[in-house]
């Protein structure tokens, strides 16, 4: 099977779970910056991405295809870049269970402002995949990533229409 039939199927995992959240176990993991997601119990999967140092350099992979990307560029071509690559590897070092502790806000005010679409948020995902597979991360120890935060969708897709970010994210360098 290749990698992007892969690809496809854990996109259509990554629905299924989303879907499959009742809506009040939805609302409570929603007061949480991690959407009420525990860490993974065990630490190989850490250790498949690397520690720390990897998830490092998947994030800076990630943000490179992030701002290439046509359909994410609008929301990472920006001053924010190190800021939110920061603050991804604290997030998925809590997820993993490295030790981490996430200090940013919840996914629902995150993107607030933004207008992001499924085609946008589809292609971060992608991204992020492109990433993972660069850095040589078991395709078993990313689908547990992806499990992880997949319920957070709900909160980053804001709009059905064009995908648009804040003007404040756009302001020339």
């Amino acid at each position: 099977m290749n990698k992007y039939f892969k690809r496809h199927i854990v996109i259509g995992a990554f629905y299924s779970v989303l879907l499959s959240l009742h809506p009040v176990v939805a609302e409570e993991m929603s007061l949480n910056p991690n959407l009420g997601n525990t860490p993974l119990e065990e630490t190989k999967t850490f250790q498949d991405f690397g520690g720390k140092e990897g998830l490092v350099k998947i994030m800076d992979d990630f943000m490179v295809g992030l701002v290439n990307d046509p359909r994410t560029k609008p929301f990472f071509d920006n001053e924010k870049q190190t800021y939110i690559k920061a603050m991804l590897v604290e997030q998925m070092c809590e997820l993993l269970n490295g030790g981490c502790r996430y200090p940013g806000r919840d996914m629902k005010s995150s993107h607030a402002n933004m207008k992001v679409n499924r085609a946008a948020f589809n292609a971060l995902v992608e991204q992020f995949q492109f990433a993972m597979d660069k850095n040589n991360v078991p395709f078993s120890s990313q689908n547990k990533l992806l499990a992880k935060l997949a319920p957070m969708y709900r909160d980053i897709e804001t709009t059905t229409g064009v995908a648009e970010a804040p003007v404040e994210l756009n302001k020339v360098k």
